[in-house]
């Protein structure tokens, strides 16, 4: 690359710099942590079910505790039907045989504490299974019975009351209300399912429920976890009269955009229950914490989400969805910042989850990816696999730069993708079936992980096969494979995760260095770390100074001293004392 051919010449940050956010001196392991999720049907499956389980999970924390994580956040393992996953629960208080035992889950907390990794772990407040106990004796009881006010029990419209109490949908497809036949065998009463029909709403206006999740939540902490992802937190409490709206269950208009006044979402009573919440966690200490699964627009309302005296994270899904649009990615982490710097509270970043298109494939796809919420099949437009793996890398980096906590999904740590080729009768998200196959689900970021590529399945398990089927790639992206390359995404992971505890960075600053900030790059400094992610077809000139970390697979340094960055590169450089200031 001819030096002309660059599309900045370096100059110093002096006089450039627009400081966002100030170093974060208050206590709390959890304001900087980066936090491993595991999902435990797919993480490591040691029986041989083809089913991940909690002893699968204890046998494979040491390799986690390598990538310098503070904490695993596990998924449901509860007892459970598994409609949904084990989002569908019948009992919050045990292990559902398909994980093992709570003695399995006991000695996972042994083994975490002795790696020194905290342990969270995921609570399904808004809705239970049907199979749940509470659920059975509400339909064995009548019409305004206790039992019955456990959930959202409504007459039916119409003459005979043969239609829905209201026009709500499941975020799953369908009406959000289901018909139960009454114990006399007539047609009866409908029941509110913001989610499967399998997943009853529970009546948050009823004092019963709240003592019932505050038993949960001392179970649970009695048993050691540090703290709770609340799973949809921002849609137990539905407005009065449950009035009708036009979009989604999730809170999304018809048009998939946010919508602001949803009845079943962000209602102000919610607050009042998590104060409770964190009241119970404070009696174990200090160290106990909860983190909101909650969709919330526009970002300075998040604020609301973690006051001092509410939960202590909630996830940051714009910034999730922001994708590699690099002037929304700087607004979102500018309003994250600066609106929750205002409360006292950390913000949060994250690229993929377990129920998104891994970022690894979404980035595979020039600007536009896949339809929010959906998966990929083998008939849709496929992606650039390698394009995926080097944008996905660049933009870790980048996040994990940023000042706050971080989450990862497993095996982003391995830029594993999307599984595609997945037949239609092996789908199991319920939003398959319930819309007719239109919409994959969420299957495709859930394939089980590879961990050694010479065993059967490449190390999932040795027994049946897996539950969801693993792509051909996994073989050579196994983390044994990874791990004695120096090149690999596994061992970027590792560099990168190690510099930033080494660096401070998760309590750092931060400052955008507006020499970078173009329609095609962004840069902010941390310290005195710059951050670049250049996302433009033209190289970057960078100042002189030390090149820490860089998204590509190989340390490029022209033979004339100055630091290059390449289309679709970020690259971590501190630079010296002068050039930082301001």
């Amino acid at each position: 690359m001819s030096v002309d051919s660059l599309l900045h010449v370096a100059s110093p940050l002096a006089g450039s710099l627009t400081p966002v956010h100030a170093a974060d001196h208050a206590h709390g392991w959890w304001r900087s942590a980066v936090i491993y999720q595991v999902y435990p049907r797919s993480f490591r499956d040691l029986n041989g079910d083809g089913i991940g389980d909690l002893a699968g999970i204890t046998a494979e924390l040491p390799q986690l505790a390598e990538l310098d994580i503070d904490a695993v956040w596990l998924s449901p393992f509860y007892r459970s039907p598994q409609r949904d996953a084990g989002y569908d629960v019948s009992d919050y208080c045990d292990v559902d045989p398909l994980f093992g035992k709570l003695g399995d889950f006991d000695g996972l907390i042994a083994e975490a504490n002795r790696l020194s990794l905290r342990v969270i772990v995921d609570l399904v407040p808004n809705h239970c299974s049907d199979q749940h106990r509470d659920f059975q004796a509400a339909l064995a009881a009548g019409a305004g019975s206790p039992e019955r006010d456990m959930f959202i029990f409504r007459d039916g419209t119409g003459p005979a009351g043969e239609q829905p109490p209201n026009n709500w949908q499941s975020h799953f497809g369908g009406s959000a209300w289901t018909r139960i036949t009454e114990p006399d065998g007539e047609p009866g009463q409908w029941y509110l399912h913001l989610f499967d029909s399998s997943q009853p709403d529970f009546n948050w206006d009823n004092r019963a429920v709240h003592h019932e999740f505050e038993r949960v939540l001392r179970f649970w902490l009695d048993r050691g976890v540090s703290g709770f992802r609340v799973d949809v937190a921002h849609a137990l409490v539905k407005a009065p009269g449950l009035p009708a709206w036009g979009g989604r269950a999730d809170g999304s208009s018809s048009d998939g955009f946010p919508g602001h006044e949803a009845p079943m979402f962000g209602q102000p009573a919610l607050h009042d229950i998590y104060r409770a919440w964190r009241r119970i966690l404070e009696e174990y200490g200090p160290d106990r914490i909860l983190c909101a699964e909650a969709n919330v627009d526009p970002l300075p309302r998040l604020a609301d989400w973690v006051r001092p005296d509410e939960m202590h994270q909630a996830f940051n899904f714009p910034y999730l969805h922001a994708g590699l649009d690099l002037h929304r990615l700087r607004t979102i982490v500018t309003e994250s910042l600066t609106s929750l710097d205002a409360v006292g509270a950390p913000s949060t970043w994250v690229l993929s989850n377990h129920d998104v298109v891994r970022h690894a494939t979404r980035f595979g796809y020039g600007w536009s990816g896949p339809r929010e919420g959906d998966g990929i099949g083998p008939a849709d437009p496929q992606p650039d696999h390698a394009l995926g793996r080097s944008r996905a890398a660049a933009a870790s980096l980048f996040m994990l730069g940023l000042p706050g906590g971080a989450y990862l999904y497993q095996g982003e740590e391995l830029g594993l993708p999307d599984g595609i080729d997945i037949p239609g009768h092996q789908r199991q998200d319920p939003t398959f079936t319930r819309t007719g196959g239109t919409r994959l689900g969420r299957d495709g970021c859930r394939v089980p992980l590879p961990w050694r590529a010479s065993e059967r399945h490449n190390g999932f398990g040795d027994g049946v096969h897996p539950w969801l089927p693993q792509p051909e790639s996994f073989t050579e992206l196994a983390r044994d494979a990874q791990a004695a390359d120096p090149s690999s995404h596994l061992n970027l992971y590792r560099r990168i995760l190690a510099a930033r505890r080494e660096l401070g960075l998760g309590r750092g600053s931060l400052s955008w260095a507006e020499e970078w900030c173009t329609g095609s790059s962004l840069a902010f400094l941390n310290g005195d770390v710059l951050v670049v992610m250049n996302m433009g077809t033209e190289s970057l000139e960078l100042p002189a100074g030390e090149v820490l970390l860089r998204s590509s697979s190989a340390d490029r340094e022209l033979a004339d001293g100055w630091h290059g960055i390449s289309s679709g590169e970020t690259v971590w450089l501190r630079i010296s004392a002068e050039d930082s200031e301001s």
